[in-house]
């Protein structure tokens, strides 16, 4: 993934277990396409958390999978994509809203400026 952009949004969650497959599910056919309608967002892509091994130092490291697992990255243009009226409508539209945002915990949203500016 080449960030094409001079900002992301990373948002982050879990959801209860019972919900995951019609999280997933709606994530991939309602929610990001929705938000791929707005004026400013370039890309979205979506990550599910893992439990890895690195090297470091002299030794190895084991680390579980991250706290919350599910993580979506998305170029935007600017921040202010995220307080515009596409983007407020876009959150809101489908079945997201109700049917899975009341079962996701532990969300985390930070928006990240490049330090090597793209024109």
């Amino acid at each position: 993934m080449t960030i094409q952009t001079n900002y992301i949004l990373i948002s982050s969650m879990d959801v209860a277990p019972e919900y995951e497959a019609l999280f997933n599910e709606i994530y991939d056919t309602e929610h990001t396409p929705s938000l791929l309608t707005v004026p400013g967002v370039r890309s979205i892509q979506r990550f599910k958390g893992e439990p890895f091994s690195m090297a470091i130092g002299s030794g190895v490291m084991d680390k579980e999978a991250p706290a919350p697992v599910y993580t979506a990255i998305y170029e935007i243009d600017d921040p202010s994509v995220l307080t515009s009226p596409e983007w407020a409508r876009a959150v809101e539209e489908g079945r997201w809203a109700a049917q899975v945002r009341p079962h996701t915990r532990n969300r985390h949203h930070a928006v990240y400026a490049s330090v090597a500016k793209k024109n």
